[in-house]
């Protein structure tokens, strides 16, 4: 007996020790020099102990995995671009719903508040409301209602093409990184600011926002009161759109299919099974997402309308997914990061794959100084372009009188690579480096386009009323999330 307690008393000292039960004493000392973290006496330096990233608004946690991305149905449309491949994705958080009308109007809002002497900023914003124009359709209600009306709230914005959606990602990035500095006191809320004064985390974090102080300066461990840096930590990483890699890992959530490392079921659909409507008793029978059943037929007769929506449904609408995300499938298609090419599957990293790096720098005059636009914001200069690095497909070069592609391909070009039609009806591939992927599926597709692994294209300064988005942000640190 005495020896038994002895172990459990060994066992407590060391699970203490170890902090393994979370009781254990915060390393505050180096295990390098010997020297104290955070004492004013010997500088100040700062700990990293005890780290980690809070969830942004709107986000969800998605904890990174292997998984196969690409076709797990008949390519009906024999595009032969989603070949499949193995890749991992790192953890990351994804918006639980798509982007509403609701929350890109506050973007509006802002955006005329703010620059009420720059109004190509905001009209550059607004999205195509004519997208809902149809020559034999009468859609003139959506056109005046759709966006603005507050029966519409809720629903997912639509008319927004892919730069619109960038510009949003990182419009919404300073305004939470602002609140966070105005939460901690740090800053006071400034809603005069305007011209080049516009607080953004870019010009907050060289220095050059200068908005009025809060009641509680940041204090540093050397007891210094200071601007909060990026290796503080409290500021966010930028929202952004997912990649295509991520955006399809999302929409499996696999996290139900496995036995340990071992897939036990692959989905077709954000849900298991084969089927579009609901298996669960309580639920039984009702449809699984917002889609397009068959010619002519967008909701069911009346009295049993089972997708409850005629053109798009609220952004909660539906069961989610085993991640917690809603309309994955269905409602509306959503753009995400990645340029198209049809054979990137060949040629992307097994890691974090992705087509679309553009690598740039911030500029800055003769005198080393940052440069800032009319609109306050950081100018960046492009020192590298990876839109078209190996892209996989050099048997498309068949422009007639063209040099061959490996041989020249320090000179040629994406445009060059896939054909251009020169005058109106010849025949165009349309792939360039504007090209942008959208995924999901509509409420006016077929069950098809509901796959995840499938993958549709558009350029990047058109729209459609069948296509939104949602945010996404990088996870800095451990893959486990809180």
């Amino acid at each position: 007996m005495k020896f038994k307690a002895i172990l459990i008393i060994g066992f407590a000292a060391l699970v203490t020790g170890c902090g393994i039960l979370g009781g254990g004493k915060k390393n505050d000392v180096s295990s390098t020099t010997g020297w104290e973290y955070n004492n004013p006496d010997n500088g100040g330096f700062l700990s990293d102990n005890g780290y980690q990233q809070e969830t942004g608004p709107g986000l969800v946690f998605i904890q990174g995995g292997t998984f196969t991305m690409g076709r797990v149905e008949q390519d009906v449309m024999y595009s032969w671009n989603n070949s499949l491949r193995r890749v991992t994705v790192a953890s990351f958080y994804m918006d639980e719903t798509e982007v509403s009308n609701l929350d890109y109007r506050e973007y509006l809002y802002w955006l005329q508040r703010v620059y009420p002497g720059n109004p190509e900023k905001y009209h550059g914003a607004l999205p195509d409301t004519l997208v809902w124009r149809e020559e034999l359709a009468y859609n003139e209600p959506y056109i005046e209602n759709y966006l603005r009306h507050p029966a519409y709230g809720d629903y997912p914005v639509v008319g927004v093409n892919w730069l619109q959606a960038d510009a949003y990602c990182k419009w919404r990035t300073d305004r939470v990184n602002e609140q966070v500095l105005i939460s901690r006191g740090v800053l006071t809320a400034d809603a005069a600011q305007s011209g080049q004064n516009i607080f953004t985390t870019d010009t907050y974090l060289a220095g050059l926002y200068q908005g009025s102080e809060g009641k509680r300066p940041y204090e540093d461990a050397s007891g210094n009161n200071r601007r909060i840096r990026w290796e503080d930590g409290l500021l966010l990483p930028s929202y952004r759109l997912p990649t295509e890699a991520e955006w399809e890992y999302a929409a499996y959530a696999l996290l139900e299919n496995t036995d340990g490392e071992l897939l036990t079921d692959r989905k077709i659909y954000p849900w298991n099974g084969t089927y579009l409507r609901d298996a669960d008793k309580k639920n039984r029978g009702k449809m699984m997402a917002n889609f397009t059943r068959g010619r002519g037929d967008m909701m069911g007769m009346a009295g049993a309308l089972n997708d409850n929506a005629d053109i798009t449904a609220p952004v909660n609408s539906y069961q989610p997914n085993d991640y917690g995300l809603y309309c994955m499938a269905g409602n509306v298609n959503e753009w995400v990061y990645d340029v198209y090419r049809p054979l990137s599957s060949e040629d992307v990293a097994e890691f974090q794959p992705f087509r679309g790096n553009v690598f740039t720098k911030y500029k800055t005059d003769a005198e080393g100084k940052l440069i800032r636009d009319q609109y306050g914001e950081l100018v960046k200069d492009t020192i590298a372009d990876y839109r078209n690095f190996r892209d996989g497909d050099y048997s498309s070069q068949i422009i007639e009188g063209n040099e061959n592609w490996n041989s020249v391909s320090d000179k040629l070009k994406t445009d060059d690579m896939y054909i251009m039609a020169k005058k109106p009806g010849e025949f165009s591939s349309l792939i360039t480096d504007e090209a942008r992927i959208y995924k999901g599926g509509s409420w006016k597709d077929r069950p098809y386009w509901l796959i995840p692994g499938t993958r549709r294209w558009m350029p990047q300064t058109e729209a459609s009323n069948d296509l939104g988005f949602r945010c996404a942000m990088t996870r800095v640190g451990s893959t486990e999330g809180l």
